[in-house]
């Protein structure tokens, strides 16, 4: 039967995804607008925001944090375009995002050296290959397969390359090993909820020792420029951004932190998200359908869930028909209002993936599960009938 009560807050997206609980539009009328950003009012907001990124994520000591341009991809592209080439470089990849990098390295940068190392949808690649000598460049977590790294052992203390890590689906969300990581991008819509259009860098030293000793030989548009002079420029990492900024999305991060760290800071926000994925996980333990994309139980992401359809009927159809029938199930459940945005992502294998990070509520996923029986079952039925 169709069940009767609907989550409160039916956003499950994985990008941009659902407020802080509690969120309200009037937790913004402070926003400095129609201010420039270079005004000391506009600076004190974004250091503000770039000092609370910093304490919530405890970063070690001489760790700069950079509000770049264009979201998580921008600040990848900023990380790609100014330090590849000084060593060969190591390309993993296990989903879209990933390999959407090696493309731009292989294709745009047109780099030699290049060694990809890449798996299929629900695996990681081998990453004891991953060679200490060469830079590499890699997700945290595959936001649309739902495969996260399970740890860090296999980078090396003593690396000679630089870790370029696009974390925008782990941050805030998944304890990251900073003297691991060199350069760290992500943008506010994943973790924290927040509007788009802005991503985040984080440098080491060692990034930092890169950057001010190695000139690329391609130009480099201004968008992309961290240094100036063979120096960085620090401007970026105290509230200067390269380009203007919205003030409404600064103020809009801002109350996301602020919220963060009423809840506990990062253990609070990673705890909550898990607690999330422990409400799928018992689901998927007793529903015989469906099953979780990754393979491993240890590489399974607590934010971008992804699931499989597992049936036996569904795995008889052609690719073309079972994705035709995934895309079914989350269409009812967007004309239903219980759920929106919940297919897989058109590069993933057909499956839904639900958003479980720390601004979802445990009770809305449990409203959720009942629904997704349901359109299963009425999916099926149709198959049938």
């Amino acid at each position: 039967m169709k069940p009767v009560q609907k989550p409160a807050n039916p956003l499950f997206s994985s990008g941009p995804c659902a407020k802080r609980p509690g969120w309200t539009i009037k937790n913004l009328e402070n926003a400095p607008l129609g201010r420039s950003h270079r005004a000391k009012i506009g600076k004190s907001r974004l250091k503000e925001a770039i000092d609370r990124t910093a304490s919530i994520l405890g970063l070690p000591e001489g760790y700069r944090v950079g509000i770049v341009p264009a979201s998580d991809t921008g600040a990848v592209e900023m990380a790609l375009w100014s330090l590849l080439g000084a060593r060969g470089v190591d390309m993993l990849a296990w989903e879209s995002f990933g390999s959407g990098w090696i493309t731009d390295i292989t294709k745009q940068l047109k780099l030699n050296d290049v060694r990809s190392l890449t798996a299929d949808y629900g695996d990681l690649p081998d990453l004891t290959k991953v060679d200490p000598a060469r830079d590499v460049v890699f997700t945290w977590n595959g936001t649309t397969s739902g495969v996260k790294v399970p740890n860090a052992d296999w980078i090396s203390d003593k690396r000679a390359g630089l870790t370029i890590c696009d974390a925008t689906s782990a941050a805030f969300a998944m304890d990251l090993p900073w003297d691991k990581l060199d350069v760290t991008t992500f943008s506010w819509q994943k973790v924290l909820g927040g509007e788009a259009a802005h991503g985040v860098i984080i440098l080491s030293p060692r990034a930092v020792e890169r950057l001010e000793n190695y000139t690329p030989p391609w130009p480099l548009p201004k968008i992309f420029r961290l240094t100036k002079g063979g120096k960085l420029i620090e401007g970026i990492f105290t509230g200067a951004t390269i380009n203007t900024p919205s003030m409404l999305c600064v103020e809009d991060y801002l109350d996301a932190l602020k919220w963060a760290d009423s809840i506990g800071g990062l253990s609070g926000m990673i705890a909550k998200s898990e607690a999330n994925l422990a409400v799928l996980s018992d689901w998927v333990a007793r529903t015989d359908w469906v099953e979780f994309l990754a393979n491993d139980g240890a590489t399974v992401s607590n934010t971008s869930v992804c699931f499989q359809i597992v049936a036996p009927w569904f795995l008889e159809l052609e690719a073309a028909d079972q994705a035709a029938a995934a895309k079914k199930i989350a269409t009812l459940l967007d004309e239903e209002g219980a759920a929106f945005d919940i297919g897989a992502y058109r590069d993933a294998p057909p499956g839904l993936r639900i958003w479980a990070g720390s601004t979802i509520e445990a009770a809305d996923l449990a409203a959720l599960l009942p629904w997704l029986d349901w359109a299963y079952a009425e999916v099926k039925k149709s198959h049938f009938s």
